[in-house]
């Protein structure tokens, strides 16, 4: 992920788990190493659309439903795909003989965070830090793939073993199958009710 989105990721898991709503740009420039002119880069638009308001060096986010749909319409999500191949069982199956050191996203993280799913599913995403223990576990197949493997960004480790809800909307929004769209629509509900 680049840095824009891993900002935009600790501010609206803040907003929606803490209830915070005010950071500082030098905060986020200071917890993420990089410059405050990155941050300020970063909150250019946000500030632009009114989901956030900038009073000195302090933001308050005043549209976390905005900032989040705009996070999502943004983030190129078919970039960050580093494997793909095809495993036979069912998703679940899948899911079961993962490595542990792979974050769960999409479909699989719905299913993890709030223990059932809006629609049936086949496809499994997750992110992960190295690839040798995943090919050895799912070699490459010819067969249309089933399972997707993300770059991994060293933050997401902090969120836990499954994408948080925040970055589940976006990668949710971002996916082409027919039924991403009943899980998106479901955690909609969720953040926003």
């Amino acid at each position: 992920m680049r840095k824009i989105d891993v900002i935009y990721r600790f501010v609206l898991h803040a907003f929606f788990t803490e209830k915070r709503r005010e950071f500082t740009q030098k905060g986020l420039a200071q917890r993420f190493r990089c410059s405050v002119s990155t941050v300020f880069h970063a909150l250019a638009v946000p500030r632009t659309i009114g989901a956030i308001r900038v009073s000195g060096r302090n933001f308050t986010v005043t549209n976390a439903e905005k900032f989040l749909t705009y996070w999502a319409t943004r983030r190129r999500l078919d970039r960050e795909i580093v494997y793909r191949t095809y495993s036979p069982g069912t998703a679940i199956e899948r899911e079961g003989v993962m490595p542990p050191t792979v974050i769960f996203a999409a479909y699989s993280a719905y299913r993890l965070l709030y223990h059932n799913t809006p629609a049936d599913y086949d496809m499994v995403y997750v992110y992960a830090s190295s690839l040798d223990l995943l090919k050895a576990r799912f070699p490459s197949r010819s067969e249309p793939p089933n399972l997707v493997v993300f770059k991994w960004d060293h933050d997401l480790a902090s969120y836990g073993p499954v994408t948080p809800p925040v970055q589940l909307f976006v990668d949710l929004w971002n996916l082409p199958e027919w039924y991403a769209h009943d899980f998106h629509k479901a955690l909609a509900q969720k953040l926003f009710s």
